[in-house]
């Protein structure tokens, strides 16, 4: 074969980028991410779940739950986000989504005009959005896989008391083992002998929770 010099052919530029690992790791505390999540109910009517997770802290908002998902109903949800996360919506930078058309130009026009950049996934590439994708199979494997669920305010219920567990106290070994609700260092190692322990039982005895008892 011929030198593609000689034949006036250029040599393939190289990636001068950082890689999307190496993305996701630096920009952690400006990102966050949203996907769908979809829950069939025991007279098999399909619900969507609209989510939202703030990558650094892993802290997740359910954004909205609907059985018709429409790009206007989306958009909406976007809106009571940025009113919900008021001044604090500054702190971010990127918005994580995929290429579903139900993310319309007014949903992303809702992030840019807080200066929130919506960077979206390549086609058939979930693992692009690893962090809301491991988020699925966490809610699916710890309660959803383990409820039988009635309708859609059924499901809101049970997603509301397992996001509280999971913002506010299940530890996240990406975040130190702290909950993303708590931003200090984590307490020291605590000697179970000596101490109290106190067990609560949350969606109907399927999850405990365990403190230090006063």
């Amino acid at each position: 074969m011929g030198d593609p010099d000689q034949a006036g052919v250029d040599p393939a530029p190289r990636s001068s980028g950082p890689t999307w690992t190496q993305f996701l790791t630096s920009q952690a505390k400006g990102l966050l991410a949203c996907d769908f999540l979809h829950v069939d109910t025991i007279g098999l009517t399909r619900v969507y779940v609209l989510f939202l997770m703030e990558i650094a802290t892993r802290r997740v908002h359910i954004l909205g739950i609907t059985t018709n998902p429409t790009g206007a109903w989306v958009a909406q949800q976007a809106r009571n986000l940025m009113m919900h996360l008021g001044q604090c919506a500054s702190q971010f930078r990127f918005l994580i989504r995929d290429r579903d058309t139900k993310y319309t130009t007014v949903f992303d026009e809702v992030f840019t005009a807080e200066g929130i950049e919506i960077v979206r996934t390549p086609p058939r590439a979930p693992r692009a959005n690893a962090y809301a994708e491991r988020w699925v199979r966490t809610v699916r494997r710890e309660c959803l896989d383990r409820i039988l669920i009635y309708n859609l305010r059924h499901l809101l219920a049970t997603l509301d008391e397992y996001v509280r567990h999971y913002n506010e106290h299940r530890p996240h070994q990406g975040h130190e083992q702290r909950p993303p609700a708590l931003d200090v260092s984590p307490a020291p190692v605590t000697d179970l002998a000596a101490v109290r322990v106190r067990r609560r039982r949350v969606l109907n005895r399927l999850i405990n929770e365990y403190s230090q008892a006063a």
